[in-house]
């Protein structure tokens, strides 16, 4: 079965930070991003300010969200044998995702991503997650994994952002761990730190937090079955009635693709032959939709693996 090699930083700064840092690695590995992967609907609103592009670059296929078209590539590619197997499958996805020029350059590529993502796999999280100088050691540690396998300016294209949040993340954490600063002291540098960052960055967490926050509220109505009057209500009350009317359309659309994916599903488990299993993805998936359709139903059976079980004991 493929590893589904962790982003080491993304891992621990998920747990010691609180989680708003997940964003950082891109709306693809936002795989908060399990959750985005499986469903074909929009992202949760309410959304952060669009980001101001850049106004000109000079490698097209260099561009800010390569790694996000990597990270999509890799999950239709799904579960392989062996990282060579993974490359494989890899390879033959390439058509779908990249332009004819620009394929031979993307399965080079797209070859050292894997063995990067392999080497990652090696690297250990410290023990304690809040430890700002191991965290610091496990960032140095994956750098020079990356810098291994990608020229410079590849680096940048695929982790410039996410060097720049680590600095904020390891001096925020630095900060707040810091007992010989007084409360005013905290206050300033955290604000400081903040400023560090640039406007795009600030709108990404500020979107990454409301995502957040949506995604935890979802998660808590989900638990407790609340119907979608109470749905409304609570979310007109902390993002206002027009992203409360997003939001359940959001609701309805996942429903409908969960519903679809669960059809589909039961036809599998009943062995039906090739023939009869076309013909159903056809009728209920758009084109689109078919091709993330086989990462969906993996990512499905694992939360159904996950879950809980109800039995009594």
């Amino acid at each position: 079965m493929t590893r589904r090699w962790p982003l080491v930083l993304a891992a621990a700064a998920v747990v010691a930070l609180g989680g708003w840092w997940f964003g950082a690695s891109g709306p693809a590995e936002s795989e908060a991003r399990t959750g985005e992967a499986a469903s074909a609907g929009p992202a949760p609103l309410p959304q952060a300010p669009a980001a101001t592009a850049p106004a000109a670059i000079a490698d097209s296929f260099l561009t800010p969200n390569l790694r996000d078209r990597i990270e999509a590539l890799l999950l239709e590619a799904g579960e392989a044998a062996s990282p060579e197997d993974l490359k494989r499958r890899v390879e033959a996805l390439v058509p779908a995702h990249f332009a004819p020029h620009e394929a031979a350059r993307a399965r080079a590529l797209l070859g050292r991503y894997v063995d990067y993502r392999v080497a990652l796999g090696a690297l250990q999280l410290p023990a304690d997650l809040g430890d700002p100088r191991a965290l610091r050691d496990t960032v140095e540690a994956r750098r020079r994994v990356r810098e291994q396998h990608f020229m410079p300016d590849e680096y940048q294209a695929l982790f410039g952002a996410d060097d720049d949040f680590d600095r904020y993340s390891l001096a925020r954490l630095e900060i707040e761990r810091n007992t010989a600063l007084t409360p005013a002291q905290r206050q300033a540098a955290l604000e400081d730190n903040e400023r560090s960052l640039g406007e795009t960055q600030r709108a990404q967490r500020a979107g990454t937090v409301a995502q957040l926050q949506v995604a935890s509220q979802t998660a808590a109505l989900e638990a407790r079955g609340a119907s979608d009057q109470e749905r409304f209500a609570e979310r007109s009350a902390q993002y206002g009635a027009p992203a409360a009317q997003q939001l359940a359309q959001l609701d309805r659309e996942e429903r409908d693709w969960q519903g679809r994916l669960a059809q589909y599903a039961a036809l599998q488990s009943a062995k039906a032959d090739a023939q009869s299993l076309e013909q159903m993805k056809q009728q209920l998936f758009t084109p689109e939709e078919r091709m993330r359709l086989e990462a969906a139903l993996q990512l499905r059976a694992q939360a159904a693996a996950a879950a809980p079980s109800m039995t009594p004991r």
